[in-house]
């Protein structure tokens, strides 16, 4: 089962037109997908740091159904999914009142931050995996 993360929809993110800045639905994504790293124990300052590993995003897409607007309360459901040892991905649904408003992918890449070549998930991330698949 994946994980949901609940968050009010701030003024900052909105544009001149009121509603939700497109590039915002990103960084709310990616706050959920940090929730759900700290709710499976890892260390985000830890995992972010970039020491040993590294998990940069490769590929990133927004569909948008409905506009958000200031003050909304959405909830981000997310649901990683393994696509290669070193590869995953995170489907993002994006809701209000039990209603879609949009939906996000994210295609990441685990890779050694010495050598920038790929390399399998750590067994921490593999169990963030599956976990919330």
């Amino acid at each position: 089962m994946g994980f949901t993360y609940d968050r009010t929809i701030h003024f900052s993110e909105t544009d001149a037109a009121g509603v939700v800045y497109f590039a915002n639905v990103l960084t709310l994504c990616h706050e959920a997908y940090e929730a759900s790293l700290a709710a499976s124990g890892i260390s985000v300052r830890s995992f972010f740091s970039g020491q040993n590993i590294a998990v940069p995003i490769v590929h990133a897409e927004v569909d948008f159904f409905s506009p958000m607007f200031c003050g909304d309360l959405i909830t981000i459901e997310l649901t990683p999914h393994l696509l290669k040892p070193s590869e995953f991905e995170i489907r993002y649904q994006l809701m209000q009142d039990s209603k879609s408003v949009g939906k996000a992918l994210t295609r990441h890449v685990c890779i050694a931050t010495k050598t920038r070549t790929r390399i399998e998930l750590s067994e921490q991330l593999q169990c963030w995996v599956d976990r919330f698949r």
